[in-house]
C-alpha cells in the first residue's frame, strides 16, 4: 500500500526521506509485534537503507514508571521496507541510563 509520502525520495537517489523512514520503522514493527511503539529513539542512514531504534511497551504496569519497555533495532531498505528487527534491550520505563 504505497502512498505519495511513502514514495518520496531523498535527493533523487531512490531512498525514502528521513520522516518516511521513521514512520515506516514504527508502523511496520507495530504490525509485526501487535503493539504500538512508544517512540523512535534513533534513526541512521546506512549504505543500503536505514537503521532505527524503536521503543515499545512490552508489559504495562501501574504506576507506568514500572512498565517493561523494550528497544528494538529495525533495519529498513532504501525504499523504507522492513528487512529485519531484533530486540536489543529490556528495561523499566522509569530507568535512567547512566
Amino acid at each position: 500500500m504505497a502512498t505519495t509520502e511513502n514514495t518520496k525520495s531523498d535527493h533523487g537517489n531512490g531512498r525514502v526521506d528521513v520522516s518516511t523512514a521513521m514512520r515506516n520503522a514504527a508502523e511496520q514493527l507495530a504490525a509485526l509485534l501487535q503493539r504500538e511503539p512508544d517512540s523512535v529513539s534513533s534513526l541512521n542512514a546506512t549504505d543500503d537503507g536505514w537503521t532505527a531504534h524503536v521503543e515499545v511497551v512490552e508489559i504495562e504496569k501501574i504506576p507506568d514508571t514500572m512498565s517493561v519497555m523494550a528497544s528494538y533495532r529495525v533495519r529498513l531498505d532504501g525504499q523504507g521496507q522492513l528487512v529485519g528487527y531484533e530486540r536489543i534491550r529490556r528495561y523499566s520505563r522509569g530507568q535512567v541510563d547512566r
